[in-house]
């Protein structure tokens, strides 16, 4: 579990309005929205290109450095809240930018990642991801690219719970600890068919 770096993309100042929005799409820009507690909501676009590269849920908790021209948004680290995509064509329409202060916490969301083949498996049992995400507090620059847990021993009926997980202490976590992530379910035994009576 590594801390993520800091990603650069462009952005330019522009005019809201459907009709700008669709202008912009038309010269391959995707219009977004920059807002937060400290900072007035700014109207922004950014390129498809770079909006295509960084849509994928691998990138929620990524970093955002803004590099522009215009001084009013130069430097805005940002996290991607919502992004809304064609639903057809799968490009994007709007980006949904959360303004961070580096020495403020936040509240996110970070992937689970199950490492090891459970020993319950190899008797059958069916392994049960019961939740792929925990809630965290932590700041900006600490938000981890995921959660490692590792399965390898659970047996046959065994959970794991939040309160299982190696959490580093600079991050606080929110999610329940007592809500269970992962599971190795008993194998169900096939009920067998009736046999219909003869006539």
């Amino acid at each position: 579990m590594t801390k993520q770096e800091s990603i650069k993309i462009q952005a330019e100042p522009r005019k809201s309005g459907k009709h700008w929005s669709r202008s912009l799409r038309n010269e391959r820009k995707i219009p977004a929205i920059i807002y937060g507690p400290h900072i007035e909501n700014l109207n922004i676009s950014v390129t498809e290109v770079e909006a295509q590269k960084y849509s994928s849920s691998n990138f929620d908790n990524s970093i955002f450095t803004l590099q522009s021209a215009d001084k009013n948004i130069d430097g805005i680290k940002v996290l991607k809240k919502d992004i809304v995509v064609h639903p057809a064509s799968h490009r994007p329409l709007h980006i949904d930018f959360y303004a961070i202060d580096m020495t403020s916490v936040v509240r996110v969301y970070v992937k689970l990642k199950f490492t090891g083949k459970a020993l319950g498996m190899t008797e059958g049992g069916i392994l049960q991801e019961i939740r792929h995400d925990v809630e965290v507090e932590c700041l900006p620059g600490e938000i981890p690219p995921y959660f490692e847990v590792d399965i390898t021993e659970l047996n046959l009926g065994d959970v794991l719970h939040v309160s299982d997980m190696k959490i580093p202490p600079n991050i606080k976590v929110i999610t329940g600890l007592n809500e269970a992530i992962v599971t190795v379910a008993e194998p169900q035994e096939e009920e067998p068919t009736p046999v219909a009576a003869a006539p």
